[in-house]
């Protein structure tokens, strides 16, 4: 899933960004029953400890100009989880990805659905109804600032707290910012949200 930009063949989308006074038209009752639907939290037990080993790989952009997302697996502790990942930067241009402790718009992490259903998510992105992802609090080894061409980062992210049972897991790697100007069919500023998915067991 990709912030400020247009996906093409691998289903993927963008953030919508909700700018404040269009969010303050959103009715409370609405916004209820989607903190609802978003978040199996409100309405399921924790998940149990589990390692998940997942092998995705997706990319962005056409052979020799990509950028290139893996999650190599997931485990969920009793006190937190933490993934594995990769982030290959194939493109002629550096990306900036920053410190995530010193911004708020850096959303690496999980996001947590209701169903696995693309055609859904592709839909409440639209909406700008997509619930916030679960931020990871630490990266070892730490993002670099910037990621440059032919370059890659892989490490892992973690964060404390529970993971609603029976959810549906997305990663997100985000967000990235082209230093400069990129090639034809890549946008300058993205979110990547994975197209494939792993469903939490108790």
């Amino acid at each position: 899933m990709c912030e400020h930009a247009a996906m093409s063949r691998n289903r993927t989308l963008l953030l919508v960004v909700v700018s404040a006074g269009l969010a303050l038209l959103v009715l409370s009752s609405v916004a209820e029953r989607l903190r609802a639907d978003d978040d199996p939290a409100e309405t399921s037990a924790p998940a149990g400890p589990q390692t998940a080993q997942l092998g995705w790989r997706e990319t962005y952009g056409e052979s020799g100009e990509q950028l290139v997302f893996e999650v190599d697996r997931l485990q969920v502790l009793r006190d937190g989880w933490t993934a594995r990942l990769a982030l290959t930067n194939d493109t002629s241009v550096a990306w900036e990805i920053g410190d995530p402790q010193a911004t708020l718009d850096r959303s690496f992490g999980l996001m947590l659905l209701a169903t696995d259903d693309q055609a859904e998510l592709d839909e409440r992105n639209s909406n700008g109804t997509l619930p916030e992802p679960r931020r990871a609090r630490t990266y070892v080894p730490r993002l670099p600032e910037i990621l440059e061409p032919r370059s890659s980062w892989k490490g892992e992210i973690s964060a404390p707290g529970s993971l609603a049972a029976g959810s549906w897991v997305r990663v997100v790697f985000g967000t990235l910012i082209a230093v400069g100007r990129t090639p034809d069919g890549l946008d300058s500023r993205l979110v990547w949200i994975t197209d494939r998915t792993y469903r939490l067991r108790r």
